[in-house]
């Protein structure tokens, strides 16, 4: 191939490539051959080379889309991972930890676990529905409260009674239902002492009632009750037992037996009067420890 002096010519870098050729300077007085100096224009037959070339060192460096994303979720769940070790409460760690041996812990944290604020907001309510204590199931007292009375008068008084300490809304419920179910059967007639036909027969065989003599013994009913009401670790309610005889009396002890023993323990119940303990008339802000269940 001849071309004139000065004349800019393309090469292909590959020494294979059948593009590469030879130029004769002819400018000059004494023709000699010339070899150009490469330049950066491919060939299609380089494109071809490179370019499967190139595909083979990014794949094997990681560089595509999928490994950047693959790197970046690696960076961030190791970067959690550091935060989580580093950053995490002790306490929550602890409860974690406590997860793994109490299954009513497990079952109050729940999804929560790995998230503090969550975690506290739980037991928090945890705390405030039903006590602290997570592994005692029989939460009542062992020991039988006190039974007194001071100037008891049926036809209207105050019941009192004072729980080892300041109820929980789980507390206030459990007794707040029993009294409620309780006055509902006074007020229907069930404590009614002239009409226990059954209590004297014997089990030997099978009793015989008499409804007609049930129905002509006198009734017997509740008249009133007022609410519930709770100040720290005292409660009380107003009664009118109405008609009703002190069998009630005896139910009612009964029940909060079993109450007591069971679930909140009950130091004592008293029977009349009008101030019992540090109560203070008046006092129904929660802040300072009133709560009320309404009958």
């Amino acid at each position: 191939m001849f071309a004139a002096a000065g004349t800019k010519y393309p090469r292909c870098s590959s020494s294979y490539c059948p593009n590469n050729f030879t130029v004769i300077v002819t400018g000059l007085k004494t023709p000699r051959l010339a070899v150009p100096a490469p330049i950066s224009i491919l060939c299609s037959h380089e494109d071809r080379s490179m370019g499967k070339e190139a595909a083979l060192q990014t794949k094997g460096s990681g560089t595509t889309a999928r490994g950047r994303r693959l790197l970046k979720v690696r960076e961030e769940k190791r970067k959690r991972e550091h935060d989580r070790l580093n950053n995490y409460p002790a306490w929550a760690k602890v409860l974690q930890d406590a997860c793994k041996d109490d299954a009513e812990l497990r079952a109050v944290l729940s999804d929560s676990i790995g998230n503090p604020e969550l975690m506290r907001k739980r037991i928090e309510e945890r705390v405030r529905t039903k006590g602290r204590d997570f592994r005692k199931s029989k939460t009542g007292s062992v020991l039988a409260f006190k039974v007194s009375f001071r100037d008891f008068n049926p036809a209207g008084s105050y019941i009192w009674f004072e729980l080892y300490g300041s109820p929980t809304d789980r507390d206030v419920n459990l007794i707040g239902s029993a009294i409620q179910s309780w006055y509902v059967m006074g007020r229907l007639g069930a404590f009614n002492s002239t009409n226990l036909q059954l209590t004297s027969m014997s089990t030997e065989y099978d009793p015989l009632y008499d409804a007609d003599k049930g129905m002509k013994v006198m009734p017997s009913s509740f008249h009133d009750i007022g609410d519930i009401e709770f100040q720290d670790n005292w409660g009380r309610f107003w009664v009118d037992l109405g008609t009703s005889d002190y069998m009630a009396i005896d139910v009612l002890l009964n029940c909060m037996t079993m109450l007591s023993s069971e679930y909140l323990g009950i130091q004592q119940i008293v029977f009349g009067g009008r101030r019992i303990g540090d109560w203070e008339e008046g006092l129904i802000d929660s802040e300072d420890g009133y709560k009320n269940f309404k009958i």
